[in-house]
C-alpha cells in the first residue's frame, strides 16, 4: 500500500494525474490509517489548518481570478504573478480555472498531508 501512495505521490507531483475527489478521498483515508493513533489527532488539526480548501479556491478565482489570487492561494507564486501581469490571460485563463482550480487545490492539499505524516514519523 506504501508503494502505491508514494507513486501516486509521485505522479501527482510530476502533473501525470489528475485527483478527483473520489482519488482525493482515498488517498487522504489511506495517509490518516498509516499514522499512529495517538498522533492521528495532532494530523488532524495540522491538516486543516494547511489544507487547501477547494471551494475557496473556486471562490478567489470567480472573485478575484484576474488577479491571480487563486493561484497564490494554492501555492504557485509563479502562475499568480503571470495571471496578475495578463489579467487572467485576458479572461480566458479565468474560465479555464473554473475547471482546473480545485484539482490544484486537492492536489496540494494531498501533498500537504503527506508532508504532516513525513515530519510526524521523524
Amino acid at each position: 500500500m506504501a508503494l502505491y501512495q508514494s507513486a501516486l505521490l509521485q505522479k501527482v507531483q510530476q502533473g501525470r494525474v489528475k485527483v478527483n475527489r473520489k482519488a482525493y478521498t482515498r488517498e487522504l483515508m489511506s495517509i490518516y490509517a498509516n499514522i499512529p493513533e495517538e498522533r492521528r489527532a495532532d494530523f488532524s488539526a495540522i491538516f486543516a489548518e494547511r489544507e487547501k480548501n477547494q471551494v475557496l479556491a473556486f471562490g478567489c478565482n470567480a472573485w478575484l481570478g484576474g488577479l491571480g489570487i487563486d493561484r497564490f492561494y494554492v501555492g504557485q507564486p509563479i502562475l499568480g504573478v503571470i495571471k496578475l501581469l495578463t489579467l487572467g490571460g485576458f479572461g480566458v485563463w479565468i474560465l479555464i480555472d473554473f475547471f482546473l482550480i480545485g484539482g490544484v487545490a486537492r492536489e496540494r492539499s494531498i501533498e500537504v498531508a503527506h508532508s504532516i505524516r513525513e515530519s510526524m514519523r521523524a
